[in-house]
């Protein structure tokens, strides 16, 4: 199981490139686009995602952010996870959250909600490069 990432977990390191998303959660479950900037590209992916907890509720999600520790694109899409154990019903107007997926990628993702959510506190994200 990986660890919950932080801003430790990137000190001293520049990011690799940058992230935007833009996602709908409808009872837990979301989908959205996003786009990748990395080493002058830009990668558009698909976003799949999932809020644990009874499902309850409308959001919608932007953000965008840094991502670390990117060494390929190949290493960027897949499962990412954050585990923050904050439990409860999330009507926030903002969102930050840090991510990580199976090959070390870290996103650093801040941004705005609309709606609100009944979580247990873990979030997962699955992404899909386009092709």
């Amino acid at each position: 199981m990986m660890n919950t990432p932080t801003a430790q977990s990137v000190a001293g390191l520049p990011p690799s490139g940058s992230v935007t998303i833009t996602e709908d959660f409808v009872a837990g479950l979301g989908g959205g686009r996003g786009t990748l900037e990395y080493q002058g590209r830009t990668y558009p992916f698909k976003v799949i995602g999932t809020v644990a907890g009874p499902g309850g509720g409308v959001e919608k999600i932007s953000a965008s952010g840094p991502v670390y520790k990117l060494a390929s694109v190949a290493d960027f899409p897949g499962r990412y996870t954050q585990s923050t154990g904050k439990a409860g019903f999330s009507s926030s107007s903002s969102s930050d959250l840090w991510l990580e997926n199976g090959s070390g990628v870290i996103m650093h993702l801040q941004g705005t909600s609309s709606g609100a959510m009944l979580t247990l506190g873990k979030d997962e994200i699955y992404i899909r490069m386009d092709q």
